[in-house]
């Protein structure tokens, strides 16, 4: 998937996860994303080190983080594979942190 950087100098074709759901893509043209990197050694707040990389289809060991943003859905170039469950629940609970919507 090709994305802007932050300081939207260039784009380069980088893994996403898509983290919206099939009913938000039926009525949009985006799709929210989180950013992987492949590096693992500085993880912050919100960012998930993904323990299945390969059973997820990345090529490398990689974070999910916890940069979030809507693309159009044509930028989604194709499919490297599919999270698995447990690391899908703890990306889950870290943008929860992050966008603070954990009760409690």
């Amino acid at each position: 998937m090709g994305f802007v950087f932050a300081d939207e100098t260039g784009i380069k074709s980088r893994p996403a996860l898509v983290i919206s759901a099939d009913k938000y893509h039926a009525g949009r043209q985006e799709v929210i994303i989180a950013a992987i990197t492949s590096n693992v050694k500085r993880v912050l707040l919100g960012d998930h080190i993904v323990s299945q990389w390969q059973e997820s289809g990345l090529l490398h060991p990689s974070v999910v983080t916890g940069v979030i943003r809507t693309v159009k859905q044509p930028m989604v170039q194709r499919r490297l594979g599919t999270m698995t469950v447990n690391d899908m629940q703890n990306v889950d609970t870290n943008l929860s942190t992050v966008l603070g919507l954990q009760q409690g």
